[in-house]
């Protein structure tokens, strides 16, 4: 209370008291000692109002003790259980968990990590893909401004995700790894990795490159086949030591037929070798007849060339040629989609040539586009000319439903420059992204698509677009994202296919540890998008003959399933409305791989770096003891006292105005009892 306040209150106490004298000593005719009861009473009613003007604050102060965190992450992957030491890491959380003298010293979060973390349940060690990196990342952020030691309970395998030595460097806690697995150095062959292109192309050889490992000190020989099917279709003879301990072996294969081909690559295993399944790896490639042409168009240079270009041939099943308008008239019938970059009075005669040939387009516009010209030329949309550009945000139309789209975040997208008006199509027409200004998600047209004529068409109303490309990198750390939506869109535009009411997005193969997700689309007759329909996939493995059937659930606008977990083989699958007679169907190949199976030891070496860059320590199972009592007397981990302190108004304090009305009660009482009033 400063001492502004006090005075305030000593002038109150002062005034309330000499008011009460002046009614009942100097005016009052009272003669009984009655007089000085009112005066008291008087006094404290004057003086509890006027406090409650001054209206003085109070401090209290409350104290607490504040443990230190301790974050026990133990790894729930198969490569635990493949190595055997799942009852290890049962043991080890169990003992961090009941131990009394670290849970009076800290406060003890437990949780278990595969591809993500969740807080801890049970383990059963079936997850496919362990993500040490993430759960670091996301235990150094939550307990940033913590003191959060963190117990890592793994063998330090981890098989996605980046580099966990990097990421453990921006933690700021000690971490403490209890190391699961054999530090024995046994004699090991291992296929490291193997780079091959996805799709290829009929009649032509495609590239394989596999990196061959060997862990040991013996000179051995092995050899390294390719197998299709049955058959070998190449081989060579490896060497290693001590000194030799890897090789990259580069080899191509011809593609004969058209469809998904598997291949299997084997290292013949050593005498007595402990772990064989990282002898072998599978991989598929997608042999396809022929590329999809597009043209690009354009008049004056800019970025968004370069990134449309890079983004469309990120699928090896299109070519992007870049041409002058000039240039392309000739040759404008060898390409399934013409995109024509800002127009202006140079495409006058391409524009003519496409609306003679029937070809589809994707036009996009932006400060320099000749509206004019586009507005004269063609009847499916007009925009407002008002020689003025303004930049717009994108904003995703979730009931978009002419192909399947994932919200990229386009709200966190830069704007796109345009002509400012009104654009309007005047055919049936779909909107992907309308325009965004100033947070205010407007219905003007900012990407759209239709369809007329027999042809199809989209239009982007605005420039700038390799600014996206380059925010969908800082957002997810990869370029996948903006790629696969321009991809969708072309591939949308280059086929000639009839619109079908369910939709289907899926892969033709997928490697063993990949996400098997499967979307799909439901529209009415009217091609609307139906929220409310109920749709399911009947499964077929073609290896053993078994069906299931597993409803569709809906997600951010799509129809999705996911079929993680199930076996390596051929599936047949139908996607159909469980009240109505339609379907669309499909097939795919998951190739047998379990990386989780590929090491036979544990990261030693990795995680006794993590724990020596953050001031911790790495220990085994045997060793727990140690760690607790390490815990325990590191000085580092005290119970911290802290204290909060409230502050209080009086006019708060419900007792003081209880005490105003009680006194004021009492003085009328005694007054009407005595005659006074």
């Amino acid at each position: 209370m400063d001492k502004l306040t006090i005075i305030y209150i000593t002038i109150a106490a002062i005034t309330a008291l000499l008011l009460a004298l002046f009614q009942y000593l100097y005016k009052s005719k009272l003669k009984s000692n009655l007089k000085y009861v009112l005066t008291a009473l008087r006094t404290i009613s004057i003086f509890g109002i006027l406090l409650l003007l001054i209206n003085p604050k109070f401090e209290s102060f409350t104290y607490f003790d504040e443990k230190p965190t301790l974050v026990v992450a133990v790894d729930n992957s198969e490569s635990v259980s493949y190595l055997k030491q799942e009852q290890q890491a049962r043991e080890v959380v169990d003992v961090l968990n009941t131990n009394s003298e670290l849970k009076e010293r800290f406060d003890i979060q437990t949780y278990s990590f595969g591809k993500s973390v969740a807080v801890f349940d049970s383990l059963n060690f079936n997850e496919r893909q362990s993500n040490l990196a993430l759960a670091l990342k996301q235990f150094g952020e939550v307990y940033a401004n913590q003191t959060a030691p963190i117990v890592i309970v793994s063998d330090g395998n981890q098989t996605y995700g980046s580099d966990y030595s990097y990421t453990a460097k921006g933690v700021k806690q000690p971490i403490y790894p209890i190391i699961l697995g054999d530090s024995t150095v046994y004699s090991d062959l291992s296929i490291k990795q193997l780079n091959v292109n996805r799709y290829v192309y009929l009649k032509n050889k495609f590239p394989i490159e596999i990196i061959a490992n060997y862990s040991g000190n013996d000179p051995i020989t092995t050899e390294l086949k390719i197998w299709s099917g049955n058959a070998e279709v190449f081989r060579k003879t490896l060497q290693f030591n001590a000194l030799k301990s890897s090789e990259i072996i580069s080899t191509a294969l011809m593609a004969n037929s058209v469809g998904v081909k598997t291949y299997r690559v084997e290292l013949v295993a050593l005498d007595n070798e402990k772990n064989t399944v990282n002898n072998i790896k599978n991989f598929g490639v997608e042999v396809i007849d022929q590329k999809t042409n597009i043209a690009l168009v354009y008049d004056r240079l800019h970025p968004d060339l370069g990134a449309l270009k890079k983004a469309i041939e990120s699928n090896e099943q299109r070519n992007v040629s870049i041409f002058k308008p000039k240039d392309i008239i000739n040759k404008i019938n060898d390409y399934q989609l013409v995109i024509l970059y800002q127009p202006n009075n140079n495409f006058n005669s391409i524009l003519k040539k496409i609306e003679e040939q029937k070809i589809n387009t994707f036009i996009i516009s932006g400060a320099t586009t000749d509206w004019n010209l586009l507005n004269q030329t063609q009847g499916y949309f007009k925009q407002k000319i008002t020689n003025q550009t303004e930049n717009f945000q994108p904003s995703l139309n979730q009931n978009y439903g002419t192909f399947i789209v994932e919200n990229l975040n386009f709200n966190s997208f830069p704007p796109l420059k345009s002509e400012f008006g009104t654009l309007q199509i005047t055919v049936p027409h779909e909107t992907l992204l309308y325009r965004t200004i100033n947070g205010i998600t407007t219905e003007d047209i900012l990407l759209a698509t239709f369809e007329a004529d027999a042809t199809k068409h989209a239009i982007l109303n605005g420039e700038d677009v390799w600014r996206w490309r380059a925010q969908s990198f800082i957002n997810t750390g990869s370029f996948n994202g903006f790629d696969e939506f321009i991809n969708k869109l072309v591939q949308y535009l280059s086929s000639n296919k009839k619109r079908k009411r369910i939709n289907i997005d899926y892969k033709s193969f997928y490697n063993g540890n990949d996400d098997v997700i499967i979307s799909a689309q439901y529209f009415n007759k009217n091609f609307e998008f139906d929220n409310l329909a109920s749709l399911s996939i009947v499964l077929n493995n073609k290896d053993d003959d078994t069906t299931k059937e597993v409803p569709l659930l809906l997600n951010n606008g799509n129809y999705t399933v996911d079929l993680g977990g199930i076996n390596a083989g051929l599936y047949n699958f139908t996607i159909k409305h469980n009240t109505e007679s339609i379907s669309a169907s499909g097939s795919f190949q998951i190739l047998e791989y379990n990386v989780e199976q590929q090491f036979l030891n544990a990261d030693i070496t990795k995680l006794k770096i993590i724990a020596n860059t953050s001031n911790g320590s790495a220990y085994f199972p045997s060793q727990i003891d140690n760690l607790i009592s390490g815990l325990i007397s590191d000085n580092r981990y005290k119970t911290i006292q802290k204290g909060t302190k409230n502050i209080v108004p009086l006019i708060d304090w419900k007792y003081l105005l209880g005490l105003i009305a009680l006194s004021l009660f009492i003085e009328w009482f005694i007054r009407k009892y005595n005659g006074l009033i």
